[in-house]
């Protein structure tokens, strides 16, 4: 079974029921257009989004929505005429399920676009690459750089439970025994510092944040790299997550998308509290078709 992306499995069943069944309107039986799926949205004057809780990029902050993927979410259907995101927290590798299962209309929990997500769900356009660090003990006792070197050294390496740098892990020669899944980002923090795992692997800016609301852990975050997966170099994008037969919102989506991420000064006023800098804008030239090829 292939693994899915940032952060999981998804059960063989799940796939068949998200695929082969048709999708009805609760209490009428009636198959559900997505023509006027955004019509809806309107009427009813809210949206739901499914989130895993992961910060920065999607995550109750008391009793607020907050987080990159919540924040310009908001944004975007408030200018297509959706004022409310109402949000379902599940476990990150429940969220496909979830959409699948119509608990809601759009994922928003920055999740990477690969190419095994994409032959279940439709994505948006990138809304931010970001590339991949390590987390490691103060004072770096292995001096390792990146996963070569941390499969050269014979290290354990930490990630999020069905995340893609467990792909990136194996790929860089790290052996399956000597990867690590944990449930959150804090659990890798926290194997970290207890010495179970000697370097925990997520987007450098999940790192950044993770270390910055632990700032007493003795820990630091290395410089990022580029982890290459079937020859490709991995950019680590992300973006909103929506059911296949929803194209008509996702498009819709994607207009309002671009003209935030086209303009990094809006981009940063929206999402730089939360790490996200002119770096993490997409380029206009990375673009989820080419990104969902296998």
């Amino acid at each position: 079974m292939s693994t899915l992306s940032r952060r999981g499995f998804l059960a063989a069943a799940a796939v068949a029921a998200a695929t082969g069944c048709s999708r009805t309107e609760v209490g009428t039986g009636a198959p559900t257009g997505d023509s006027d799926l955004l019509a809806k949205l309107r009427k009813q004057g809210y949206v739901r989004v499914g989130f895993a809780g992961e910060a920065p990029y999607g995550f109750k902050d008391g009793n607020t929505l907050a987080g990159e993927a919540p924040t310009l979410h908001k944004e975007i259907f408030k200018a297509l005429g959706v004022p409310e995101l109402r949000p379902t927290l599940t476990d990150f590798s429940s969220l496909i399920p979830g959409l699948a299962a119509d608990r809601f209309d759009v994922v928003s929990a920055g999740m990477a676009i690969t190419p095994d997500r994409c032959a279940k769900v439709i994505f948006s356009e990138p809304e931010f690459v970001s590339p991949t660090a390590l987390m490691v003990r103060k004072g770096n006792p292995k001096q390792l750089t990146d996963l070569k070197s941390a499969a050269a050294k014979g290290s354990t390496v930490g990630v999020l439970t069905a995340a893609v740098e467990a792909d990136y892990a194996t790929a860089a020669g790290v052996p399956g025994a000597k990867v690590r899944a944990l449930a959150k980002q804090q659990d890798g923090l926290d194997a970290l510092v207890a010495g179970r795992i000697d370097a925990f692997a997520l987007t450098s800016i999940s790192l950044r944040w993770l270390a910055k609301t632990n700032s007493g852990a003795d820990v630091q975050v290395l410089d990022p790299f580029l982890p290459v997966l079937h020859g490709t170099k991995q950019y680590s994008p992300g973006g909103a997550v929506f059911r296949k037969d929803t194209d008509s919102l996702r498009d819709a989506f994607n207009t309002q998308l671009k003209k935030i991420t086209a303009d990094p000064a809006r981009y940063t006023s929206l999402i730089g509290r939360y790490g996200f800098t002119k770096a993490e804008v997409p380029p206009a030239s990375l673009r989820t078709a080419e990104l969902c090829k296998a």
